[in-house]
């Protein structure tokens, strides 16, 4: 038995089949494919055609391999959505929260849901580019006028597949637009920023069988099977391959470090809300309270302004051979899309002729020290003390990040898997296939 892992990034998607092999998932890479933030008229937005055929492609490569998988799930990163017109076309472009036209947005919001009952509704913590701002600003432009369906990323990239339009709990959880303790769309939220009803679906839980690919895809593919939503939400799928031992708490170490534990219920006192936590929905009714830390995206920048001059190992040992150890603070709003990271990463340490291998150690220790704050504030939020941390995804295969981690906070640290958000993506079909099974 095979299934089918479509994990798409802000830098890149993969198509990962799993088998389990002894009780166990054994992962082999079928395709991959690049992806970035497009510039379109000014606004920093998605090529979803493009995200679309390339989607398109892994599964026809699949079925080329000889592989009919028994199921296949899509995740991706949050926030992000496609509208539909009444005739299901897209209402283009499709722009990336990296946008900046959610500027001055939430203090807009904020006159007219005061910030502590929203985050009383909706559990969700404030940055600017949460899609409850993004929604608002295309009520504004009228863009929203011209839509009748609304899909997060994953549940758009279902759609092309299954022609079946509906929402997943994990992903339209980052919306800000759920209530977080019925785990449904809030009326008052929707009603008060004047957002249109109708547009939002009916939402399902992870692991529910969508639909089969359409007549179309069928033909294009070479072969039909069932479409599943796994946690379509990156970071869900990513806890789920968690080891968490005790009251462990989880590091998902991708483009962002998403730093929190796992709850049965949401925390939604001042001092969450203070500390801007988020309750984003996870699988079997927990319930993911961290806080999003601007993560490897900064090594990227950083990489791509050396034109990829050196490996990340390089860049890994230039740091380790550093003595430099200031620290800034990693999501400084100067850092979300920079024209050039390193001279940004030294504006936010005031140090304009900063050398190169000591920017890269700032960047290092920073990151480990923005860890320890989180630690500390999950404990004196809690009341409960953290017993040891699991790093994942693709940064958990640095080292130096990982020793840093446990030098500053004091807890040990578990790397891996690295490919844990489609390790979390396949053990969720899986599940939903065999049920537990084994796994």
């Amino acid at each position: 038995m095979y299934c089918l892992a479509i994990d798409i990034g802000a830098s890149g998607g993969r198509h990962i089949l799993g088998e389990i092999i002894y009780n166990e998932i054994k992962m082999t890479t079928i395709y991959r494919f690049d992806n970035s933030i497009k510039n379109t008229d000014g606004q920093l937005c998605w090529d979803m055609e493009y995200i679309t055929e390339q989607v398109l492609k892994g599964i026809k490569a699949c079925g080329e391999k000889g592989v009919i998988p028994d199921s296949i799930a899509i995740d991706t990163w949050g926030v992000d959505y496609v509208l539909l017109d009444e005739n299901k076309k897209e209402v283009l472009p499709v722009v990336s929260y990296r946008d900046n036209r959610t500027t001055g947005i939430p203090e807009e919001i904020d006159g007219i849901i005061s910030k502590e009952k929203l985050y009383l509704q909706n559990g969700i913590q404030r940055v600017n580019f949460n899609t409850l701002y993004q929604l608002y600003c295309d009520k504004l432009s009228g863009k929203m006028d011209k839509a009748e369906y609304f899909l997060m990323i994953p549940e758009y990239l279902t759609f092309k597949l299954t022609g079946v339009i509906c929402n997943e709990y994990t992903a339209a959880s980052t919306t800000g637009l759920l209530n977080v303790e019925s785990r449904t769309w809030d009326e008052n939220i929707i009603a008060s920023l004047g957002l249109k009803r109708r547009i939002f679906g009916k939402i399902r839980m992870p692991r529910s069988l969508v639909g089969k690919f359409t007549d179309e895809v069928e033909k294009y593919v070479g072969f039909n099977t069932r479409v599943l939503f796994a946690p379509s939400h990156d970071t869900a799928s990513a806890v789920e391959a968690c080891a968490l031992k005790g009251r462990g708490m989880y590091i998902s170490s991708g483009t962002w470090s998403l730093v929190g534990i796992l709850n049965r219920r949401p925390v939604l006192t001042p001092e969450a809300m203070n500390a801007n936590f988020t309750n984003e929905g996870g699988v079997d009714n927990t319930y993911r309270f961290l806080k999003n830390i601007m993560g490897m995206w900064l090594f990227q920048n950083i990489r791509k302004n050396l034109d990829k001059k050196y490996s990340y190992d390089e860049m890994m040992n230039m740091a380790m051979k550093s003595n430099f150890k200031q620290t800034f603070d990693p999501n400084d709003a100067r850092l979300v899309a920079p024209e050039n990271m390193i001279e940004a990463v030294r504006e936010c340490l005031g140090r304009p002729d900063l050398p190169l291998a000591d920017v890269i150690s700032s960047v290092y220790h920073s990151l480990a020290n923005s860890y320890l704050k989180v630690v500390k504030e999950i404990e004196r939020i809690t009341g409960e003390r953290i017993d040891s941390i699991n790093i994942v995804g693709g940064g958990s295969k640095d080292v130096y990040l990982n020793s840093l981690t446990e030098k500053y906070t004091g807890k040990p640290v578990i790397a891996g898997p690295a490919e844990a958000t489609a390790m979390g993506n396949l053990k969720s079909q899986f599940k939903q296939i065999l049920g537990n099974a084994g796994l």
